[in-house]
């Protein structure tokens, strides 16, 4: 899940390199949550 989130963010930082705090916010609360929560992930 984590490689798939690291592709997709370096994908839209290659297209929008002007959105990279926004797709750096969203992947860090992303891993955080899956990270919290890795029941919600295997479901």
């Amino acid at each position: 899940m984590q490689s798939l989130l690291a592709l997709l963010a370096g994908v839209l930082i290659l297209l929008a390199p002007r959105t990279l705090n926004y797709i750096v916010a969203a992947y860090l609360i992303l891993v955080g949550i899956t990270g919290l929560f890795p029941r919600l992930m295997t479901m």
